[in-house]
């Protein structure tokens, strides 16, 4: 995957602790369209590379804008790219969809939580620009610590759209939820982005509303899974090559060693670069990139996380 060189052509502070960079390229062109709800991979002076989310407007190919809350443990990533002034350069990757906006969708609710924000704001502004029904429900601690919050309740056009929650405790967030879902019509899909324990709630209360499959998620971090029982399996290539996978070592770490060539970036089981198709075999899905409905399906995978089921897996590489 080719990375683009971008000149930070914006440093805005947003919120205690999260800093929005506005980015251009750095040969002038401009960029390729992308889908509301994307995210790129961003490299950052100290070579760190980490997803983040594309909050501006889709249909703007002059720049995009992307938030990065600075992590107290940041093991270099959010550090280094608080650190960086107008006219420094990085580089990001092509825009990959994981969350992205329902067709034929009754009603949109968006449902943020802290910096979870910026892959609804990107739907928001797509939403509008289409004349869709939406609302954007947005949680923070304050609103001091409210990415965007300026914008939200006095800049945006769409600004009618969106109810601002300040300081509501996690306990009587349902709540206030189930009076939202309570007025939904079952074609209406929900998405949500925030902590793990946020959207949890989120999609206890909209499931029972709209179905399980109308809920989307968006992950930031990896889910901790217990390892003790994997076993070895094999798996064979739609080339024929065929490779033995250790209970210690993932798909994507035997391949790379190998010589196969495979999209990766965060190899966590988040950002889906190592998503490839399932021929035969059943996979154990361990990641937060496919949604239930794919994995439900069983003929895709991501190979930097998930295991097998089975004791043979044929894969298709993208």
């Amino acid at each position: 995957m080719m990375n683009v060189r971008v000149r930070v052509a914006e440093v805005t502070d947003e919120a205690t602790g999260i800093r929005a960079l506005r980015l251009v390229r750095a040969d002038g062109a401009p960029f390729g369209p992308h889908r509301a709800g994307a995210h790129v991979d961003v490299t950052g002076p100290t070579g760190v590379l980490r997803q983040y989310s594309l909050c501006g407007p889709p249909d703007d190919r002059q720049s995009v804008l992307i938030a990065v809350k600075r992590e107290p443990e940041s093991r270099g990533g959010s550090a280094a790219l608080h650190a960086v002034a107008v006219g420094d350069h990085l580089e990001i990757g092509r825009p990959r969809n994981l969350l992205a906006l329902a067709d034929g969708a009754g009603e949109h609710v968006l449902v943020a939580g802290g910096i979870g924000v910026t892959p609804l704001l990107s739907m928001a502004y797509e939403l509008h620009r289409a004349g869709a029904a939406f609302e954007l429900h947005y949680f923070a601690r304050s609103r001091g610590e409210a990415a965007f919050a300026d914008l939200l309740e006095h800049r945006a056009g769409f600004r009618d759209h969106v109810r601002l929650h300040f300081g509501v405790p996690r306990t009587e967030q349902p709540a206030l939820l189930a009076d939202v879902a309570a007025k939904l019509a079952p074609s209406a899909h929900v998405y949500t982005c925030g902590p793990q324990g946020f959207m949890d709630q989120v999609t206890d209360v909209f499931a029972p509303a709209v179905g399980a499959d109308h809920v989307h998620v968006e992950h930031f971090t990896a889910t901790e899974v217990d390892t003790s029982a994997d076993a070895p399996f094999t798996v064979e290539l739609d080339t024929g090559e065929v490779f033995e996978i250790p209970a210690d070592r993932s798909i994507l770490s035997v391949l790379t060693e190998s010589g196969v060539e495979v999209a990766k970036s965060c190899e966590e089981g988040i950002c889906g670069s190592c998503v490839s198709g399932v021929l035969d075999g059943e996979p154990d899905h361990r990641d937060n990139c496919l949604s239930a409905a794919d994995k439900a399906a069983g003929d895709q995978m991501a190979l930097c996380v998930s295991r097998a089921l089975s004791d043979k897996l044929v894969i298709e590489l993208y």
